[in-house]
Protein backbone atom coordinates (compact mmCIF):
# COMPACT_ATOMS: atom_id res chain seq x y z
CA UNK A 1 0.00 0.00 0.00
CA UNK A 2 0.96 3.59 -0.44
CA UNK A 3 -0.22 6.85 1.31
CA UNK A 4 -0.02 10.11 1.08
CA UNK A 5 -0.54 12.61 3.97
CA UNK A 6 -1.45 16.72 3.06
CA UNK A 7 0.36 17.88 6.21
CA UNK A 8 3.52 16.52 4.87
CA UNK A 9 2.76 19.58 1.81
CA UNK A 10 0.17 21.58 2.99
CA UNK A 11 0.90 22.45 7.00
CA UNK A 12 -2.09 21.89 9.19
CA UNK A 13 -3.89 19.63 6.53
CA UNK A 14 -4.84 16.37 8.46
CA UNK A 15 -6.40 14.76 5.45
CA UNK A 16 -4.71 11.15 3.46
CA UNK A 17 -4.96 8.67 1.26
CA UNK A 18 -4.15 5.14 0.90
CA UNK A 19 -4.28 2.98 -2.40
CA UNK A 20 -2.46 0.27 -3.41
CA UNK A 21 -0.49 2.19 -6.23
CA UNK A 22 1.13 5.72 -6.86
CA UNK A 23 -0.81 6.35 -9.46
CA UNK A 24 -4.17 5.94 -7.51
CA UNK A 25 -2.63 8.38 -4.43
CA UNK A 26 -1.58 10.52 -6.73
CA UNK A 27 -4.89 10.80 -8.65
CA UNK A 28 -6.53 11.34 -5.27
CA UNK A 29 -4.31 13.94 -4.07
CA UNK A 30 -4.85 15.79 -7.20
CA UNK A 31 -8.85 15.64 -6.57
CA UNK A 32 -8.53 16.68 -2.42
CA UNK A 33 -6.41 19.60 -4.12
CA UNK A 34 -9.24 20.73 -6.37
CA UNK A 35 -11.87 19.97 -4.59
CA UNK A 36 -10.79 21.09 -1.39
CA UNK A 37 -8.53 23.92 -1.29
CA UNK A 38 -10.10 25.24 -4.72
CA UNK A 39 -6.73 24.76 -6.97
CA UNK A 40 -7.76 25.15 -10.62
CA UNK A 41 -3.79 24.51 -11.79
CA UNK A 42 -2.31 21.56 -10.89
CA UNK A 43 1.54 22.41 -11.56
CA UNK A 44 3.84 19.52 -12.75
CA UNK A 45 5.96 20.49 -9.72
CA UNK A 46 2.98 20.07 -7.13
CA UNK A 47 2.77 16.18 -8.75
CA UNK A 48 6.44 15.86 -8.10
CA UNK A 49 6.02 17.09 -4.40
CA UNK A 50 3.67 14.68 -3.85
CA UNK A 51 5.13 11.55 -5.34
CA UNK A 52 7.99 12.58 -3.23
CA UNK A 53 6.16 12.55 0.06
CA UNK A 54 3.98 9.18 -0.45
CA UNK A 55 5.71 6.22 1.69
CA UNK A 56 5.33 2.32 1.33
CA UNK A 57 2.98 1.48 4.17
CA UNK A 58 4.70 -1.64 4.13
CA UNK A 59 7.99 -0.16 5.35
CA UNK A 60 6.79 0.68 8.68
CA UNK A 61 7.64 -1.01 11.65
CA UNK A 62 4.98 -3.26 13.25
CA UNK A 63 4.08 -2.31 16.76
CA UNK A 64 3.90 -5.26 19.43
Amino acid sequence: MKRFDSGTLIPGSTWHTEADNEAEVVRRAVENLRNLHGETEIRPDMIERIKERIVDTNDKPVRH
